[in-house]
């Protein structure tokens, strides 16, 4: 019997899918249906079932499973020893993100880890908030990258770096005119924002009510994407991450419009499961993360754009 086998069953039975250990294990969702038979035709019974709720362990499914569970990690505890040895940064790294920072912060990071260390299979996956502290627990995924991290005993946080926080509207707003406005300004105002247990509309929402506002909140989405094109349609306006709007302010579908209070800050760390023994390759990771030069160049760039922006909007008529 192959380790493989008992990883991609061990992913079937935590993930309660077929296809999702496919991607996981970057084989085909046939494959692991062939692998599931060849087990069951091994011990000649059932052990895993297909219902309406999804797919589930057998009770011999689930005795394969929890026996499973501790081989593959002691395999991969093995060969993560072994490349150090070695000095070899191989193997997988499953990444569980957001929208805002995978489309928007991690780009140019991803593409230099991969550049140093081809020999990766980077996996990035884009999950809500809550989820990602969960299937971290639960083994799913290596690391996470979270805005706002929360603090838990069972977490490690690694400081990652900070976005701003800004008001976009759309491209013929009046309220784009001077370039700045006032948190107070925003009553009355329709709102488009992230969905209530998104840890960045809780921070707005905070930021809003330390202001004396009320939200007025027309539309709640879970992700960054729709939220900016609701906006451009004219359906209200939304506090966002600046790195997630640029592209649409150079382009001039949207204006960001900067707050007169100062710069509201969005926190991002990469978490992972305390008490785990990291692979070298996630080490690695960590470390193109938290010490990378694409990052600073990244924002000085912004900032330089920022400012020309920033004076055009003071001086229409230039």
């Amino acid at each position: 019997m192959h380790i493989e086998t008992l990883k991609v069953f061990c992913d079937i039975v935590e993930s309660g899918s077929f296809s999702y250990a496919a991607s996981q294990n970057f084989v085909t969702q046939s494959a692991v249906s062939q692998q599931v038979r060849s087990l069951e035709e091994k011990y000649d019974c059932r052990l895993i079932e297909r219902g309406r709720a999804g797919v589930k362990p057998t009770p011999a499914g689930q005795m394969l499973y929890h026996a499973s569970k501790e081989i593959v990690q002691r395999y991969l505890d093995l060969e993560n020893r072994l490349r150090e040895i070695g000095s070899v940064v191989a193997g997988s790294i499953r990444v569980g993100t957001v929208y805002s920072v995978g489309l928007h912060e991690l780009p140019p990071f991803l593409s230099e880890f991969l550049r140093s260390y081809p020999a990766v299979n980077l996996h990035l996956e884009y999950l809500r908030s809550n989820r990602i502290y969960e299937d971290l627990l639960e083994g799913k995924i290596d690391l996470g990258v979270v805005a706002y991290p929360a603090k838990r005993g069972q977490i490690v946080t690694v400081p990652f770096r900070e976005d701003e926080l800004v008001l976009v509207v759309p491209a013929d707003s009046a309220l784009a005119r001077n370039g700045r406005i006032s948190v107070a300004e925003l009553a009355g105002q329709n709102l488009v924002g992230y969905e209530r247990d998104v840890p960045t509309r809780k921070a707005c929402d905070r930021i809003l009510r330390d202001h004396g506002v009320k939200p007025l909140y027309v539309m709640e989405f879970d992700n960054i994407e729709t939220i900016k094109r609701a906006v451009e349609i004219g359906q209200g306006l939304a506090i966002v991450p600046r790195m997630a709007v640029e592209l649409e302010a150079e382009r001039g579908t949207l204006r960001i419009v900067e707050f007169i209070e100062g710069t509201f800050a969005r926190p991002l760390a990469i978490i992972y499961k305390r008490g785990r023994e990291l692979s070298p390759a996630v080490r690695k990771f960590i470390e193109v993360l938290t010490t990378s030069r694409d990052g600073p160049e990244r924002h000085e760039a912004a900032d330089s754009g920022r400012n020309s922006r920033h004076e055009k909007a003071e001086k229409p008529s230039a």
